[in-house]
């Protein structure tokens, strides 16, 4: 694998900077080499976000959790994560790249063992908090891959790696079925953290060094995410479309195992994680939805992302709940298929949002990338954790029927939120 340099940025960490390339951009495009490993990378180091959620019917009894409780334990998670993604994050501004992702990954390892090894609730829950901030590494390597490609290859090389991370999300479902069923779900955390020290190790010797020109006190680093925040309308509207997809997302993926182990289905932990499969479908999309965003498409494939969320729950409720309504095991195939239906569309409408909105972002302010990477992250998955956490309270009070009201809504209003932007005129042009 070739090693790439790259010349630091020397503007301030504050003042706005217009789309394109300047004279410190990189002028072609990142290796498919390189692309593929920073892909894979952060493939593996989502898988433990999301784990958790095929897992609730077997974490939960084994530390004594309720219904409601269990899905607390992705949701923390998922806070843990948006933790890192403000505090952590944004150091890749000041702090040199290489040893920064490492650092976090060593950190990563020692959490997801601490997880298989819990011994009580309390050390299982703050294993899962710490498990998630150290993830945030994941938007570390992201902008690292924007930062080595040049402008007009940035939305593909984007959407390559967004394949992986996608890719990473929906396999993280099966694969914790797969090997809970087998070994148990301890097994599962215990493999993973072997796999990102592994990770650690080979990252040190590939991934090229970037040190960041900023000088910047970590204080200060971190009081400028409100003044970034303030000052870049496209960072606010992308963060918040993929927010309210992400809830939608997240109350579906949380909850969709419950479902699938009731009458008429009764799957196993296998045919759970068989069905989870064809959700990672749904990760083909980024690289064209990032080809889209270079080819200045980005309004119109929004659109198509926001009402897809809106079809898959639409899809969800007519698979779950009215075709599944009195049928017997044998006669649910169709009310099956409607299901794997609807979470491929799901799944095809948050990736494309996302990746539309990280081609945006990553054109705003390239002395910032680690800022503005970690707080469109950050405040997105604090959709997700929330999605997560309404998936109990959805569940216990309306059923399946109440979780496709909440995904539906959700998504109703991500579509909502982007025909105020274009009645405005636009906030962001793509």
């Amino acid at each position: 694998m070739s090693s790439i340099s790259t010349s630091s940025i020397s503007t301030s960490s504050i003042p706005a900077t217009k789309a394109g390339p300047t004279p410190a951009e990189p002028v072609s495009g990142l290796p498919a080499g390189l692309t593929l490993l920073f892909a894979v990378s952060v493939a593996i180091v989502v898988l433990g976000l999301f784990a958790s959620q095929p897992l609730i019917g077997l974490i939960g009894p084994a530390f004594g959790f309720g219904a409601s409780e269990a899905g607390f334990v992705t949701t923390l998670t998922l806070l843990g994560y948006a933790s890192g993604l403000f505090l952590l994050v944004p150091l890749a501004d000041i702090v040199e790249n290489r040893r920064l992702i490492v650092a976090t990954l060593a950190v990563e390892a020692i959490a997801l063992a601490a997880v298989a090894c819990a011994p009580t609730p309390a050390l299982f829950l703050a294993a899962c908090y710490v498990c998630g901030v150290a993830a945030s590494a994941i938007q570390m390597l992201v902008p690292a891959a924007a930062q080595l490609s040049s402008p007009t290859h940035r939305g593909r090389v984007v959407g390559n790696v967004m394949s992986g991370l996608m890719i990473g999300i929906l396999v993280s479902r099966p694969a914790a079925s797969l090997v809970a069923e087998v070994a148990g779900w301890r097994w599962f955390y215990g493999g993973l953290a072997v796999l990102v020290a592994g990770l650690a190790s080979m990252l040190v010797f590939v991934v090229p060094r970037r040190q960041p020109a900023g000088a910047e006190s970590y204080v200060q680093l971190i009081g400028s995410l409100w003044t970034i925040l303030c000052q870049e309308p496209v960072l606010r509207r992308r963060a918040a479309y993929q927010a309210l997809c992400m809830v939608a997302f997240g109350v579906f993926w949380t909850s969709v195992a419950l479902r699938l182990a009731q009458a008429p289905f009764g799957l196993s932990q296998t045919g759970i994680a068989l069905f989870a499969l064809a959700g990672a479908a749904g990760a083909v999309v980024a690289p064209l939805a990032g080809r889209a965003g270079d080819r200045g498409r980005t309004r119109g494939a929004t659109l198509l992302a926001h009402l897809a969320v809106i079809g898959a729950m639409v899809l969800a409720e007519i698979g779950g709940d009215i075709l599944a309504r009195g049928a017997s095991p044998g006669a649910c195939h169709g009310a099956l298929a409607t299901l794997a239906a609807a979470a491929i569309l799901l799944d095809l409408g948050v990736v494309g949002d996302q990746t539309l909105g990280r081609r945006a972002i990553n054109l705003l302010r390239p002395e910032a990338r680690g800022r503005v990477n970690g707080l469109f992250t950050g405040l997105f998955f604090i959709g997700t954790s929330m999605g997560a956490g309404l998936s109990g309270f959805a569940w216990v009070h309306a059923g399946w029927p109440g979780i496709c009201a909440v995904g539906a809504a959700f998504g109703a209003a991500a579509l909502i939120t982007f025909l105020t932007e274009q009645a405005e005129g636009g906030a962001s042009r793509g």
